[in-house]
């Protein structure tokens, strides 16, 4: 024991705020422990009424401890003097830059993902008019590559219409000039129609 003492005045560190903090997460894991069994009893006397899915009440049940300890890290953090305005800003901060990261690569995923399967299903060509609706955005399809569709409206100007856009909205192909198989097939002549084998 006098050497722990010993390590703690050689670190400047108090026994006081060590003890305190020893106090505070057993009196946790115990407390904890006891409003654990309370709510899984009280949860599977619950379970047959409401119909609640095990899965549901284990996900009750590690939330409801999760924020019990953090709560008990939070007291202990302020035993030791540490703000907790300091580390909430951190952590928000910490939290934003990833959300902004995740939507900026989402983003572009999606579009490139979204070119590809255009290039594939090709529900336009150049040269095609598209509308998008209903946002009304109309024009020619001018250019595509991996991120855009670039479409020229009827005063000149370039819209360049995002490609996950074309899988968000409906759109319409105004003049297409390609037709497809079932197009061609039924502006044939009834009679050509009606020679072809089956």
């Amino acid at each position: 024991m006098d050497d722990i003492v010993n390590w703690l005045d050689r670190h400047e560190v108090s026994l006081v705020p060590v003890l305190m903090t020893a106090v505070v997460l057993i009196g946790a894991a115990v407390v904890i422990m006891l409003l654990k069994r309370l709510l899984r009893s009280w949860l599977r006397r619950l379970q047959p009424r409401l119909n609640l899915p095990y899965e549901t009440a284990l996900t009750v049940t590690r939330v409801f401890t999760g924020t019990l300890w953090v709560i008990a890290l939070m007291l202990a953090l302020e035993i030791w003097g540490i703000s907790l305005g300091g580390l909430w800003t951190l952590a928000v901060s910490a939290v934003t830059v990833v959300g902004v990261g995740f939507l900026a690569t989402w983003t572009m995923i999606s579009n490139v993902t979204a070119s590809f399967f255009i290039t594939i299903w090709r529900p336009f060509h150049l040269g095609d008019t598209v509308e998008v609706l209903p946002e009304g955005l109309k024009g020619r399809v001018i250019d595509r590559n991996l991120m855009f569709v670039a479409v020229r409206e009827d005063d000149g100007a370039v819209i360049r219409i995002p490609n996950n856009l074309f899988f968000q909205k409906m759109f319409r192909v105004i003049d297409g000039a390609n037709q497809t198989l079932f197009e061609a097939l039924e502006t044939k002549p009834k009679a050509t129609r009606e020679r072809q084998p089956t």
